[in-house]
């Protein structure tokens, strides 16, 4: 996952509500420190130079530059800690930590982790606050490239204008193509984009928000970047966190990438009317979700009219509803207890 295989924010950018210059952000580093990242640019941040090359056994490794050899070419020795089962499949996500990155034992794996999560943790927390100030219901959209989430999130707009308020983040690795579309379909939409970042994280979120006209009592739709595996790690603060995954991309995905589905309150099946012409077995699929993520919502959904839209338009209302409900209740709650405080206090 990309919380050790070095990818980051570096390069990332944000665009105002109405589709302005985009401008740069500070982005803490695991170090310790923050860079503050130049208009446009999508610079890499890697520690040192990679080189890749190819096992007899058809494996390959990516080695970063360390010790001469001599010839002028440079590389370091790194230790193999990961175990693999008999058989022909290498398994790199056996070890405590789940992954494999050269140089790095499975221990300083795992606190590297922690420490990146924590950090993120901590401005979700910030993000949270906000979405829960504002009365907002916050949906973080997860899937792969082509699942249909820009789409779907266009109709969806386009169906709850004059019914619900809205506004949405975008985040893509470049281009504002979607926040356009999101904009002219009349919601108020920030572009994120992550340069070589393969997700949105919470830092970002937070940026994005300063910039966004958020509705209050509405609903604040995050379109993260088209990836199955690593945005799966980041909390953006978000109230629900919904993973798409449409019928043309094979029933077995949910036990290939169980991670986005692991963690998902709703799985939408998108393009379901697509789904008698890609021989498309839904039973199976959703079972593949259930066997991954048994709690979770599924709705099979289609963006070809808003028939395809009923019940998850009807999920995101009654979803909202109940949001806005919990919120009152805590707050009449914390009033109850201020009032409990000024009688104690004038009996004295």
């Amino acid at each position: 996952m990309c919380t050790v295989c070095g990818c980051s924010g570096d390069g990332a950018t944000i665009s105002d509500a109405t589709g302005g210059h985009a401008h740069a952000h500070a982005h803490p580093h695991e170090h310790g420190h923050e860079h503050d990242h130049v208009h446009g640019e999508g610079h890499s941040h890697g520690h040192g130079e990679a080189h890749v090359h190819t096992h007899a056994d058809g494996t390959t490794h990516s080695h970063g530059h360390g010790h001469d050899h001599g010839d002028g070419h440079a590389h370091h020795h790194h230790d193999h800690d990961h175990a693999h089962p008999a058989g022909d499949t290498l398994d790199y996500g056996a070890g405590p930590a789940r992954a494999h990155a050269p140089g790095l034992s499975q221990a300083r794996m795992v606190e590297i982790e922690t420490s990146i999560l924590a950090k993120n943790d901590d401005y979700a927390a910030r993000n949270r606050a906000r979405f829960e100030a504002a009365g907002l219901l916050a949906l973080n959209l997860l899937s792969g490239p082509g699942a249909g989430k820009t789409t779907l999130l266009v109709e969806t707009l386009k169906a709850l204008a004059g019914r619900l308020p809205t506004a949405v983040i975008e985040g893509d690795q470049q281009t504002d193509n979607d926040a356009a579309r999101i904009r002219a379909a009349g919601a108020p939409a920030v572009q994120i984009n992550t340069g070589k970042g393969c997700h949105l994280d919470a830092h970002m979120v937070g940026h994005a928000v300063e910039k966004l006209p958020l509705p209050p009592g509405g609903v604040l739709f995050i379109e993260n970047v088209g990836n199955l595996v690593c945005p799966a790690a980041f909390d953006l603060g978000e109230t629900a966190r919904i993973t798409l995954i449409s019928v043309a991309e094979g029933d077995d995905k949910p036990l290939k990438y169980p991670d986005i589905f692991e963690g998902a309150d709703l799985v939408l099946i998108t393009k379901a009317d697509l789904a008698p012409h890609v021989d498309a077995d839904m039973a199976q699929l959703e079972a593949n979700i259930r066997r991954v993520n048994p709690r979770a919502d599924i709705l099979r959904v289609s963006a070809r009219g808003e028939v395809g839209l009923t019940r998850w338009l009807a999920w995101l209302e009654k979803a909202r509803a109940e949001r806005l409900d919990a919120l009152a209740a805590a707050r009449e709650r914390e009033a109850q207890a201020l009032r409990a405080a000024m009688v104690a206090g004038g009996a004295r």
